[in-house]
């Protein structure tokens, strides 16, 4: 078989020529591809011994779809002409052609993939295919015929469920929908494609083009009150403000079903072309391409070296931490040991990583045999018996130096030399934690953000001394178990912790110059955060608060503010969540209610602090309250990135979005304070400073950079 480039073409003997695009290692639709695909198509059409195509591809997947670079260029450029010539005509002459077209679909076929796939008249797909339109997930909507042609094939409902939920479905259910004309096995997926684009050629089977059916569209009147009522339930939501795309994409379905398949089409196009230059797009852009980057770490990843095989995971502590770090684990065929002090916390243990096995159930994303296997991993343990063998340990008990470092000489004598010693620690220096034992290359961070088994992001922190290959191991077993693996350096707080230090003090500081409390929370909702400061410290308790403002001060003392609200709270018996009596109250089965109650200790803690001018009490706007909330953390944000423990700014930003649920259509912290620019945000916070004190004060980098011009996620120098 010949081949050019990314796409071969293969005339078989009984006229039907298959035409592979081979792009690994996902297939990858780029300006490269699309031409050769045109050509080969062409030539395809041109060839008196070619009756039929079956287009597939490579390396077992059909396509992952478009080029996120592609994108990119269009949002650097502003120029995507050179796009809907190249892939709009493409998916036009396969599905006009004179000779038909079977898509012969294994792997997956996603986004342009299978906007390509549709515009074949059949497809055949084997068992366990994923297929699906994500394009909403980057503030696009698809922009080859996809809002037309899927509801056509499988109809309104359906095809709007999967376009605004961007969740693919599986070959078989597509099969079912009528997405799918039939399942093959890999082996005899091209004979079966070949055949069945056959039949059609010798008119045993009618040729049916995706844009012209209406078959399963139903009447218009019902189709638009369809879209009327999710369009509704859509502007119930904050997604109408933050994902417009949404939006968009419902008003071009109706066009397409109004106007027909052609009009849509057009109309599909034009909205596309806006969209992904939109500052949406291009949020959503910079965080997939920048958790993408993360995955290529300078001096690890391409260090020639591979990664030692990690088979048995030793866990210390069972807590709320160490519960779900072994529930990641186990759900990724990892066995764990987890020791505890003794059997009662060991069975409480035990007993919280079932209870994550079953939300996971009722979330139906594990099934019952699911929580079966993934128990069958662990292993309880009183003592290190069973660590003699194990490739990895995670500490993951309390907060304490000092129990740390008797765990860490423990387990260095009980694990093997190849061990690679881990701690859980949220912010303690690692060489203090490790200054006991003689294995400081071993020595490492691996932080996860609670709950550990629903969080994707994992800081694996290392030290001057942590050997290359333990980052590398680490880095492996953080994909494992689906987490986003970020170096970072051994600062306190690290990474994400020291940056949103301030947003755990804001609020407070707010509180005590005389600002609502739930006023503060219901604007940091609007802004995008799923829950407030003041109900984010209710569920993670006050205990936890406290110790964490008292490390940030003595790590910071020139900066930091320290409210004495979180301990009038417990010495007035209120605990959050944990007694039901917080700033909220919470009760079963409802949502927690702002509890006004709590308001003369809110008075109390101001009277402390001695804040208010009484004359001229504070009086801020909701963008002022974000503001006051935010820019301090833009402000950490830089002193991060200057003293070195991130190596690019888009690190943070994707750091912010997994590990704060910062809002992700905003593009995490550094690219949102890009567009409103650096020195608006320097003049702010210099105005602050003077009226409140030192925990305003602007960094030395965003000085700079607001007096040059220059935007905070550039390069810096080394």
């Amino acid at each position: 078989m010949g081949s050019e480039g990314e796409v071969s073409m293969h005339v078989r003997g009984d006229g039907v020529a298959v035409i592979t695009v081979s792009n690994p290692p996902a297939n990858v639709l780029n300006i490269k591809v699309l031409s050769e695909l045109k050509a080969k198509y062409n030539e395809a059409m041109e060839r008196d011994d070619v009756k039929a195509v079956v287009l597939t591809g490579g390396g077992g997947k059909f396509s992952s779809g478009l080029d996120i670079n592609l994108m990119q260029d269009i949002q650097r450029t502003g120029d995507n002409s050179f796009l809907a010539e190249i892939s709009g005509d493409l998916i036009n002459l396969v599905e006009d052609s004179k000779k038909p077209s079977i898509a012969a679909i294994q792997g997956y076929a996603l986004g342009g993939g299978l906007e390509m796939a549709m515009g074949c008249c059949a497809r055949v797909a084997t068992p366990g295919t994923k297929l699906g339109l994500p394009e909403l997930t980057l503030g696009v909507i698809p922009g080859h015929g996809g809002t037309q042609r899927l509801p056509r094939l499988i109809g309104v409902s359906k095809a709007v469920e999967m376009l605004l939920t961007s969740k693919p479905i599986m070959s078989e259910e597509g099969e079912k929908l009528g997405l799918i004309d039939a399942i093959a096995s890999s082996e005899e997926l091209l004979d079966v494609s070949s055949n069945l684009a056959l039949d059609i050629v010798e008119s045993r089977r009618p040729r049916l083009f995706s844009l012209l059916r209406n078959d399963k569209l139903g009447s218009i009147q019902e189709t638009k009150e369809i879209l009327e009522a999710i369009r509704q339930e859509v502007k119930e939501t904050t997604a109408a403000q933050t994902m417009p795309q949404k939006m968009a994409c419902l008003d071009v379905i109706e066009e397409g079903i109004t106007f027909g398949g052609h009009s849509g089409i057009l109309k599909e196009e034009k909205v596309f072309k806006e969209l992904v230059l939109s500052t949406t797009a291009k949020a959503l852009v910079h965080v997939f391409c920048g958790q993408r980057a993360t995955s290529q770490v300078r001096g690890v990843t391409d260090a020639g070296l591979k990664p030692r095989p990690i088979e048995k995971v030793g866990v210390v502590g069972a807590g709320l931490m160490g519960s779900g770090i072994t529930t990641a684990l186990i759900l990724s065929n990892f066995h764990v040991v987890l020791k505890e002090l003794n059997s009662e916390y060991l069975q409480k243990g035990i007993k919280k990583i079932e209870a994550n096995l079953q939300g996971l159930v009722m979330k139906g994303k594990l099934d019952e045999n699911g929580v079966k296997k993934a128990l069958s991993f662990l292993k309880g343990a009183s003592d290190y018996s069973e660590f003699k063998n194990v490739d990895l340990v995670i500490e993951a008990v309390v907060e304490d130096l000092s129990l740390k470092q008797t765990i860490f000489e423990e387990i260095e004598k009980a694990c093997p030399p190849h061990c690679i010693l881990a701690s859980g620690t949220s912010g303690i220096d690692l060489n203090e934690i490790g200054e006991r034992t003689s294995s400081q290359d071993r020595i490492v961070g691996a932080h996860f953000f609670s709950p550990a088994h629903i969080m994707p992001l994992l800081e694996i922190v290392r030290t001057e001394k942590t050997s290359t290959q333990v980052l590398l191991d680490l880095m492996t077993v953080g994909k494992a178990i689906k987490k986003v693996p970020l170096i970072v350096g051994n600062s306190p707080g690290f990474a994400v912790n020291r940056t949103f230090s301030p947003y755990f003090q804001g609020p407070y500081l707010l509180a005590d110059l005389g600002v609502d409390i739930f006023g503060i929370d219901s604007v940091i909702c609007a802004f995008g955060l799923s829950m407030g400061p003041f109900q984010l410290h209710d569920v993670t308790g006050y205990g936890l608060a406290i110790t964490f403002a008292k490390e940030m001060a003595a790590a910071f003392p020139d900066r930091t503010f320290q409210s004495p609200l979180h301990e009038l709270m417990l010495r007035h018996g209120r605990q959050g969540k944990s007694n039901g009596k917080g700033y909220y109250t919470f009760e079963k089965g409802s949502k927690p209610k702002p509890d006004y109650s709590v308001l003369p200790i809110v008075e109390e803690s101001r009277r402390i602090t001695n804040l208010i001018d009484k004359v001229n009490p504070i009086s801020i706007s909701d963008q002022e309250i974000v503001e006051m909330v935010f820019f301090p953390v833009v402000n950490e944000a830089c002193r991060v990135m200057e003293d070195g423990v991130l190596a690019q700014a888009s690190e943070l930003d994707v750091a912010s979005v997994l590990g704060m649920n910062f809002p992700s259509h905003l593009g995490g912290i550094i690219f949102w304070a890009d567009t409103i620019g650096a020195k608006y945000i320097y003049t702010s916070l210099s105005k602050w400073w003077a009226l409140y004190g030192n925990f305003f004060r602007p960094s030395k980098l965003l000085e700079e950079r607001a007096m040059k011009g220059i935007p905070l996620g550039a390069p810096i120098e080394a």
